[in-house]
């Protein structure tokens, strides 16, 4: 018997904690990590218990879905990108090093005439599935690598990978799916237009694996289980269909594996996109650092199949590899994972070995649809993204497909019936074009078919309260709850002694800028006559800085599209493509609306619209340019940074390029919105899929280089508290200070933005507080005066959401900026706000005069009008 790396610290559960565990799974009650862990050492009788009861709940789900009894497998052709990784797992031979590689003549990567070559040899045997797999990120381990991809023309392996992944879908028809690894949000962002899906092995949630010198995950930077839930977590806000699975017998304890099958479960949970979990078990590989490890033996297997199934539920699909197992003529190895609660057995290839497990060739179809029908279930074949996220994506107005790659996975799916969404039996793939038709922006149309779009926009609010997929566009709001709950995310700042009060208050005024962030916090959370004093600081800041003018720009704002699919949970003007009140503008609507705002005397327009799935890729850049062409002379402020990630993921264009093509194109500025709060721990209660603080701060940063100046914002009183508030404004500072220190375009103007609540779904939902008070809006708005001073020097505030009055008293603390005329403002209105969508240039001037102070226009950029 081999030695074991490390010996198993479980305790033997005692019978009656199994016999506990055993009735509770039996009757359908959920299970806790303690009764997971008692299971997984189900053993004889109890363990055929066990496996009676996960096939229980496996046939009830395939009996929802339409499919009773019905197994699948995907077709595919297995595509091993390169076989170079930074990572160092102990148990694996898929990766070998250039050397290596060199040595015996093969390539560091496969070229695009091989990896083409794999896949129209799997679309003549039938294969359906282009599994595009690599170790992860080996130009940053590897000389060789990045020479290859230097050569090449990529900046890096996933830029390689999501070119080939285009060249197979044209010319072959096979749906890639990817999996690469460790993926960040904004490289996943750029993949999901070229792959219906991805995934990714979670494996292990063990640290202990991970950290410990000698066992399985020590020295791989990928295996750290924070930094996969970050990837699963990521894949769920970005509505991508995902794989994912626990590798067991790797040293884990039966505790830790539970706690992975427990992992899952949640994320899964949070956002529906995990569309199988597969249960992988180890086998020992000579010449690897376990090859003395004994391989998992049935039994355990078959109890973590089966606690998988119990813990996942009847929803989720529950694959075991079968080449891992006995799957010769006559064994009963593949039938006793079917009784354990299987239901789908993987991709399966007539051309490609598993070039992970190289030594376990794939059962030829025959012998699996024979070993399927000896447990009393049939074989059907799938596609690389299942039935259900199938069906959801080709349903119109969904999330789930990309628009560029759903006409290839509706060319292969079963259009309806009860097989609805798996493969159609007998397609063969074909290639066709990945990009949108020629047209480009200007074929955008009205999606309800308006052609009267003043009228779409000018109604007084959408038909419902809420949009017609509110319970799944936002995610599950019960972890959404739990999210807000565990941060403690509206939990106030402690009440302010008086004695820190004034401390903190002669620390700003001796130097403002540079005030520490606990001094900033005692006056973020000032109240009465601390408060008084503090936004008496901001005011003669603001007349030291700006004077006593008050500035407005005359502008009007163009929402050229409502429909959105990010999923922000504190918007109501975002619409799903098939509501009644969605829209889109067309590039002469757009010009048209622009035209009529010069002839009213606006020098700005500024077009935000939302991330709809079908914009074209030239559509930002088109949009810029129609406003251009017919009114030479008007500002263009476009484009939130989410709107840019957008457009960088659509044309594969980096960030740098997306917007240099822009500003040639005449874009003047970018809204710094999508900023809400730059902290992700409310950002994602605040959003499901909306870009991360750093792609904001990255996004930002790079217009400023590349010569487009921005504006700044912070969207507040929902779920966050004072303290986010300030560590928000640092944030902001140091971009600034960036800036500058390198003579690039800067922050024009801070903005802080009132949460308006009324239809806000996260209030709807019970999750967010009803707004900030006044309170809160003095004092956001004067310290933002304070903190950012010497850095920005305009500090708007939004008559949109504060009204006169409110408007007048942020004029009084700190504030010097009114904004715009707007002419019209859909997102606030949509929202709730009772304070118009439009200000003639007059009612400015009369907001100014209610304080005694003189209104005057200016530029987008602050100059004099």
């Amino acid at each position: 018997m081999a030695e074991r790396t490390a010996p198993r610290p479980d305790p033997d559960p005692t019978p009656q904690q199994v016999r506990r565990a055993l009735a509770r799974a039996e009757r359908g009650a959920a299970l806790d990590v303690e009764e997971a862990s008692v299971l997984l050492a189900a053993t004889g009788a109890d363990l055929d218990r066990l496996c009676a009861a996960a096939a229980t709940v496996r046939d009830a789900g395939l009996l929802a879905a339409g499919r009773p009894g019905v197994v699948t497998y995907s077709p595919k052709v297995f595509i091993p990108v390169t076989t170079m990784c930074r990572d160092r797992c102990h148990y694996c031979t898929f990766v070998e090093s250039p050397g290596h590689l060199q040595r015996e003549g093969r390539p560091l990567y496969l070229s695009p005439d091989e990896i083409l070559d794999l896949a129209r040899r799997g679309a003549e045997l039938g294969c359906l599935e282009a599994l595009f797999t690599l170790g992860d990120r080996p130009e940053e381990r590897w000389p060789e690598a990045r020479q290859w991809l230097d050569e090449q023309g990529y900046d890096s392996t996933l830029a390689y990978v999501r070119a080939m992944a285009v060249r197979v879908l044209e010319e072959t028809g096979l749906l890639p799916h990817l999996n690469p690894g460790v993926m960040s949000w904004e490289e996943m962002n750029r993949l999901k237009p070229v792959s219906p899906s991805m995934g990714m092995m979670l494996e292990t949630t063990s640290r202990r694996l991970f950290e410990t010198r000698g066992l399985a995950h020590f020295g791989s930077p990928d295996k750290d289980p924070a930094v996969r839930m970050r990837v699963l977590e990521d894949a769920g806000r970005l509505s991508i269909p995902f794989t994912t699975g626990l590798l067991v017998g790797i040293g884990e304890t039966l505790r830790e594996r539970a706690e992975t099958v427990f992992a899952l479960r949640g994320v899964a949970k949070a956002y529906g996109h995990v569309q199988e979990v597969i249960v992988q078990n180890f086998r020992a590989k000579p010449d690897t650092a376990m090859r003395h490890r004994d391989d998992l033996g049935l039994e355990e297997y078959r109890a973590a199949i089966a606690v998988t199934r119990l813990v996942m539920g009847p929803r989720m699909r529950v694959q075991a590899p079968p080449n891992l197992v006995d799957a010769s003529e006559g064994s009963a190895e593949c039938r006793a994972l079917l009784d354990a609660g299987v239901d789908d057995w993987g991709g399966v290839s007539p051309l490609t070995p598993d070039h992970v497990n190289p030594e376990r060739p794939w059962p030829t179809l025959e012998r699996l649809r024979a070993h399927t029908a000896a447990a009393g279930l049939e074989l059907a074949p799938r596609l690389t993204v299942h039935p259900e996220h199938v069906r959801a994506g080709l349903g119109g107005g969904s999330p789930w497909l990309d628009p560029r790659v759903s006409a290839h996975v509706a060319a292969l799916a079963v259009p309806d019936g009860p097989a609805a969404g798996l493969a159609r039996v007998g397609v063969r793939p074909e290639g066709r074009v990945w990009q949108e038709p020629d047209g480009g922006a200007a074929s955008l149309t009205t999606s309800t078919g308006r052609t009267d779009l003043h009228a779409s926009i000018d109604t007084e609010g959408r038909s419902e309260d809420r949009r017609s997929d509110f319970a799944g566009v936002y995610g599950d709001w019960d972890s959404v709850r739990d999210a807000a709950g565990s941060t403690s995310l509206i939990d106030g700042a402690p009440a302010v002694l008086h004695a820190e009060g004034a401390a903190a208050l002669r620390a700003a005024e001796a130097d403002p800028g540079g005030l520490g962030d606990e001094h900033a916090l005692t006056l973020m959370t000032a109240e009465g006559p601390l408060l008084e004093q503090v936004c008496r600081l901001a005011d003669d800041l603001r007349r030291e800085v700006v004077g006593d003018t008050v500035t407005y720009v005359v502008n009007r704002n163009i929402n050229f599209t409502n429909v959105c699919y990010v999923g922000c949970r504190f918007c109501a003007f975002a619409q799903r493509r098939t509501d009644a009140d969605a829209y889109s503008l067309s590039l002469d609507e757009v010009a048209d609306r622009a035209a009529e705002a010069w002839d009213l005397g606006a020098t700005e327009v500024c077009m935000q619209g939302g991330i709809d799935p079908e914009l074209p890729a030239s559509a930002y850049v088109e949009l810029v340019g129609a406003v251009r062409r017919r009114v030479p002379q008007m500002h263009v402020h476009a484009f939130s940074p989410m709107e840019v990630l957008n457009g960088t993921a659509r044309t594969g264009l980096s960030t740098e390029d997306f917007l240099i093509k822009a500003r040639e194109a005449g874009l003047g500025s970018l809204p710094g919105t999508a900023a809400e709060i730059l902290d992700d721990d409310v950002r994602w209660v605040l959003t499901k899929g909306k870009l991360p603080t750093s792609t904001w701060i990255d996004i930002v940063s790079t217009a400023h280089r590349v010569g487009v100046p921005t504006t700044s914002t912070m969207m507040y009183g929902h779920v966050d508290n004072p303290r986010h508030w300030v560590n928000h404004l640092r944030v902001l500072s140091r971009v600034q200070d960036t800036a500058r220190e390198h003579g690039a375009a800067e922050f024009t103007e801070f903005v802080p933005l009132p949460f308006v609540h009324t239809s806000a779904p996260i209030y709807l939902a019970g999750v967010a507080r009803p707004g900030p008070t006044l309170r809160d809006n003095l004092a956001v708005h004067a310290m933002a005066r304070i903190l950012l001073h010497g850095r920005i020097d305009n500090i708007q505030t939004s008559w949109v959401k504060l009204g006169v009055e409110g408007t007048r008293a942020m004029l009084r603390a700190g504030a010097n900026d009114l904004g715009g005329t707007l002419m019209e403002e859909t997102i606030s209105r949509m929202a709730g706000s009772e304070h118009g969508s439009a200000k003639t240039v007059a009612e400015l001037v009369e907001i100014g005069a209610g304080i005694d102070r003189p209104v005057t226009e200016r530029t987008t950029l602050y100059a004099a009008r």
